[in-house]
């Protein structure tokens, strides 16, 4: 393979990762490593996907739908976050399937899962019979509160996470009840801690020929998120948990209304505050040592909002956020999806991208994101769509095992694959 072929298969090219992973936080990990150029096979049961698989909404050849048209729909959720994957199909619970489950182990690099601690050790697949297969084996395992702890048993969604580590706590306006993110944040933050954690134990296999144990807990992600705010000073502040858009260190920071709509803006200086004041004509308020004081603003952040509040009203969106960029303020309108899929700033980015299904020419169109990295000179993304359940049987139990095609049609007839 020449240079510039093989920097178009990405940074982990020649990687090899074993998926046991569900719903997101998992599948988000191991699609990162696929858009790196990992190997990703994912290992479903026979005739069982992830769930996402079946689940609504669904993509094929009759378009969106929340009930499934025709036997090839596909869940979205799965058509996005398995994309450049590969697919097998194996019978785990039965010692055949085990055989073949150690076989791709020794021959893999990573293996991700994100079953309930416990579960692993029972389906036999635990850290500490991988590595007796292979000691080499990176073991990542993604769970709701970790591999150790008292509650490590507890079942858990993005929801009890959000709730249980503090984020539902804080976000939401004062006077409101807690609230949680727009999106599984839990989930999608836990699968990208992962893969850092993944790389990091990748690195360190290089030199040492040892593979390790890699815990991810959702909670202990999401906490070092939110106690990036100093929350337990707030009471001795005076300050409300929940602060709705506003940050507690900055002021303004905050969203305001214009004659068309709403605008965010940010000031996280002084700076910043002296050019907005200039923007908004209100260069007397330089003049006062209060207004110049970020701790008496944050203190009165009212009074504060009130006054961009009052500039912001005069004007439309676009007159708002033209005034607010050509002065170097942090500002922007705030998009909803149709803004988002118009702007042509993430177009250029590649960072909206037509879902492909893996069977089925598609007329409807659904966006899934772009790989958000982008990688100088071994920049791969998703080049293929999500995978067929076992549409890679043929592949890796063929080539990467050897087994003969009637050995492969056997497997397949009892079941085992």
């Amino acid at each position: 393979m020449t240079g510039l072929n093989a920097a178009k298969q990405g940074a982990l090219q020649g990687v090899r990762v074993l998926d046991v992973t569900r719903f997101y936080s998992g599948p988000f990990a191991t699609l990162m490593l696929a858009g790196f150029g990992a190997e990703v096979i994912r290992i479903d049961e026979p005739g069982q996907g992830d769930p996402t698989m079946t689940g609504p909404p669904f993509l094929g050849k009759g378009g969106v739908s929340l009930e499934g048209q025709h036997d090839s729909d596909l869940g979205i959720a799965y058509l996005k976050r398995c994309r450049g994957k590969k697919s097998i199909t194996l019978n785990m619970r039965s010692p055949e399937g085990m055989d073949l489950f150690r076989e791709l182990l020794r021959k893999s690099d990573i293996l991700v899962e994100n079953l309930r601690p416990g579960a692993a050790r029972r389906l036999g697949i635990d850290y500490e019979s991988n590595r007796a297969v292979n000691p080499a084996i990176v073991h990542c395992a993604l769970t709701g509160y970790g591999s150790t702890g008292e509650d490590r048993g507890l079942k858990a969604y993005d929801l009890m996470i959000q709730a249980g580590a503090g984020l539902m706590s804080i976000t939401g306006a004062p006077e409101s009840p807690p609230s949680k993110a727009g999106t599984a944040l839990a989930d999608g933050i836990t699968g990208a801690f992962a893969v850092s954690g993944i790389l990091a134990a990748l690195i360190e296999q290089r030199s040492s020929g040892q593979g390790q144990f890699v815990d991810v807990s959702m909670t202990d992600c999401l906490l070092s998120l939110v106690l990036d705010e100093p929350l337990d000073c707030y009471d001795r502040l005076g300050l409300a948990p929940r602060q709705g858009n506003r940050i507690m260190r900055f002021s303004p920071f905050n969203t305001y209304p214009t004659k068309d709509g709403t605008v965010a803006i940010g000031a996280a200086t002084n700076e910043d505050w002296l050019a907005l004041l200039r923007v908004m004509d209100r260069m007397d308020l330089a003049q006062s040592e209060q207004f110049m004081s970020t701790g008496w603003r944050v203190s009165n952040n009212a009074e504060i909002d009130a006054i961009v509040e009052a500039w912001t009203s005069r004007l439309t969106t676009a007159e708002a956020i033209e005034a607010l960029n050509s002065n170097e303020i942090a500002a922007s309108p705030i998009r909803d999806f149709a803004d988002i899929l118009a702007w042509k700033h993430l177009q250029s980015r590649d960072m909206l991208q037509p879902l492909q299904h893996p069977t089925e020419r598609l007329n409807d169109k659904v966006i899934g994101a772009g790989f958000p990295i982008k990688m100088g000179r071994t920049h791969k993304g998703y080049a293929a769509p999500a995978p067929s359940l076992g549409q890679d049987n043929p592949e890796i139990y063929g080539e990467l095992l050897g087994l003969s095609d009637e050995r492969i049609e056997e497997l397949r007839a009892r079941s085992i694959i």
